[in-house]
Formats: structure tokens, sequence, C-alpha cells
């Protein structure tokens, strides 16, 4: 909960509820569009920033440090799904690991680093749901490897541990109905 926020030059001043001041600086050259999904369009860890860009049809995910290099932010791509990136979750349990679904009805798992190193071109793991577009995806707090993944129509879960398919699905819809 902050009052308000002061643009100055290239960095924004926030004063806070409790009396602190926060100073953030701009991060320049990123394409962020605006996307027609339920999920977030940006989420981090405690030393990552992932966020949709809106290259290559929204398939992909910018990402950044917290904190800045020498002063300036290093952006890096990473080319994700063939359709939208609908939403993202960092893993509670390991700041590195990024998830992201998509309107291609996948959920693809990804092994971060320092943005100013070379990221993955390949997912750790990925889920196919074959239900429709993805529109949400959250790691479980307190249970490791646990998703939940909802589409249009049912809320799914999986054990990233398993990839064959979902704990619950159908099932969940029919105990909702």
């Amino acid at each position: 909960f902050f009052y308000f926020l002061v643009n100055y030059t290239s960095s924004t001043i926030v004063f806070g509820k409790s009396g602190k001041i926060y100073l953030f600086g701009w991060i320049n050259n990123v394409h962020a569009g605006s996307f027609s999904c339920q999920g977030r369009h940006i989420t981090a860890s405690s030393n990552l920033v992932a966020f949709n860009t809106d290259q290559a049809g929204g398939g992909m995910v910018g990402l950044t440090s917290v904190s800045p290099s020498d002063g300036q932010w290093t952006v890096t791509q990473i080319s994700c799904h063939s359709d939208l990136v609908t939403d993202m979750d960092f893993s509670p349990f390991d700041e590195c690991l990024l998830a992201t679904c998509s309107g291609d009805e996948t959920v693809k798992l990804w092994r971060l680093c320092d943005p100013e190193q070379e990221q993955p071109s390949s997912p750790e793991l990925t889920l196919q749901s074959g239900q429709g577009r993805l529109e949400l995806v959250h790691f479980h707090p307190t249970s490791s490897g646990l998703l939940v993944v909802a589409t249009a129509k049912s809320p799914l879960i999986w054990d990233t541990s398993r990839q064959d398919a979902p704990l619950a699905g159908n099932r969940v819809q029919n105990a909702l109905a």
C-alpha cells in the first residue's frame, strides 16, 4: 500500500505508507503488450522478474534481474510457446523455476539463470492438457511440485514428477458442478 508515485527523470520515487521512500529505475527497451488473458503479465521471484512481451505473437517472456547490474538492467527474451503466454508463476521452492502456460495448450517449466547468462532453449518439462487454451498456472504454496492449471472448462492439478496426465481434472469439474 503506497501513498503515491512521482516520476522523476528516469526513475520512479514511491513514498510508502510506513514513511519509507523507494526508488525504482526504468527498464528500457521492453516491448510489453496488452494481451487478452486472465493471467499475470508480470511475476517475480526474489532474484528474477518475468513478463509478457509482444514479440512472436506473445509467445515470448522477457526476463530481467530484480537488481540492476552496474546501474542497468539486462533484459533477455525467451521463446516459450507457439501461442500467447497467458500466465506464469515462479516456484516458492525454487526461485529459478518458472512455470508458463499458453493458448497452445501446454504448461512448460523453465530452469532460468541470471539474465546476463544464456537462457535455456528448451523447457525442463512440458505438460500437455489437451483441453483447450490454458489461462492460469500456479504453484502450490506448501507442496513442492504441484501445479494447478485452469482452462476455460475445468481446473487441472498436476504433479510435475508425473508427466502423463493431471492428478485431477474432470473429477474436479464434476465435484464443482
